[in-house]
């Protein structure tokens, strides 16, 4: 079967991704022609398909490792697998095609404990790292191979196991003339550093912090679940920036690890929120006011990290958001208002003819094409890896 795929010119593979914010599943259907490495690469279809609200809450409880357990963690990881195979079949029949053009998937998998770095009193260090979404069940449904849980071979090597898609990002938009930037705005933001003409041994990146998570969690506070996320950035900009809370907040330890670096829910998920809203609510902030600043936040985080860590060697010339976090007009007006005096011009992927949603998802049907022909598909330089591996476990 490999013997096959590696010599088919052009190859059919579905990428699926689920994120921090757990929002649903993103499936893109990816014609890739050619070397895997410099070849050609077409989106063919895309389709984000939600999570029903039990399904989410019952992923949202497994960040919880108090009150989580090894039966929840199964019969998730199974569950997902099926919604999984579900939605390669649905993007699929988008794109007008049937599951035998398909060649292989390749599933990133839904995060629900990422822990990069563990020291276990011996001297020794060590992270460690669960995707759910099992491989196989996709596999078994589809009837086409799957390639998944991709993080764990770059941990195996001591890297952080992320970011990942900057491997994929340099083969998409290096250039020749230009730095650029790319900023993914997920649960988490990760910020991708293409310096211009170099190779991809020259690009690094690194996680700036929070990305949409704690907005997220400060709406569903304020709002007692009913509304998880500040549609367009409307209540932000409706409101003020309480510079004292915002100072509070930016000087979090995070901010001054020097990359490679990564982060998720365990340093700014459920239980920073709640600190952060009872912070709020004996201050007497407003909803308002609260999503603003955690919006000037976010903002701030990517400003500091490129002041950091980037600018000193490699001053950009543009940067380039992707993620949800690119529909919020009120935290990419803010964004721009931090980087442009800089003079890095902001734009979001569509001002540039791609799409936001589905770039993590044609990632991984980019570095599934990679692991199905045998070739290196971490970055050492971003993850600090010791050595390039081929991420990803194959279920035919």
């Amino acid at each position: 079967m490999f013997e096959y795929l590696q010599s088919k010119k052009t190859r059919r593979i579905v990428g699926l991704m689920s994120g921090t914010s757990v929002d649903g599943i993103d499936a893109a259907l990816v014609e890739i022609t050619g070397d895997p490495l410099c070849g050609d690469i077409k989106l063919c279809a895309f389709e984000n398909k939600p999570y029903p609200d039990q399904v989410k809450n019952k992923i949202m409880q497994l960040f919880n490792t108090k009150e989580a357990n090894v039966e929840q963690v199964g019969y998730m990881n199974f569950l997902l697998g099926e919604l999984y195979a579900k939605a390669v079949f649905s993007v699929v029949k988008k794109a007008g095609l049937t599951i035998s053009d398909i060649d292989f998937v390749g599933s990133h998998g839904q995060t629900i404990y990422h822990h990069p770095g563990v020291c276990t009193g011996k001297g020794d260090t060590f992270g460690y790292t669960v995707q759910i979404g099992e491989g196989a069940v996709i596999a078994a449904r589809t009837g086409v191979p799957c390639v998944s849980d991709f993080r764990v071979a770059d941990m195996a090597v001591g890297g952080q196991g992320a970011p990942l898609v900057p491997f994929t990002e340099y083969l998409l938009y290096r250039r020749e003339n230009q730095t650029v930037l790319l900023q993914n705005i997920g649960g988490i933001g990760n910020i991708t550093v293409l310096p211009a003409g170099g190779s991809i041994e020259d690009v690094y990146a690194f996680d700036t912090g929070p990305g949409n998570m704690i907005m997220d969690g400060l709406m569903s506070q304020f709002t007692f679940g009913s509304q998880s996320f500040d549609e367009g950035g409307k209540i932000a900009g409706a409101g003020i920036v309480n510079i004292e809370l915002l100072s509070e907040m930016c000087s979090n330890h995070y901010f001054l690890v020097e990359p490679p670096k990564s982060t998720g829910r365990e340093l700014f998920g459920k239980e920073y929120c709640t600190c952060l809203y009872h912070k709020i609510r004996e201050r007497n902030i407003c909803m308002e006011d609260a999503i603003a600043t955690a919006a000037e936040f976010t903002a701030w985080s990517i400003e500091d990290s490129y002041k950091r860590f980037i600018m000193p060697k490699d001053p950009a010339d543009q940067l380039l958001i992707g993620g949800g976090g690119s529909y919020n007009k009120t935290l990419v007006k803010r964004i721009k208002n931090r980087m442009e005096p800089w003079g890095v011009q902001v734009l979001i992927q569509e001002e540039i003819g791609r799409s936001s949603d589905a770039k993590e998802a044609v990632a991984f049907a980019i570095l599934a094409d990679c692991t199905m022909a045998g070739k290196y598909n971490n970055l050492p330089s971003v993850t600090g890896a010791k050595k390039s591996v081929v991420m990803g476990k194959i279920s035919l």
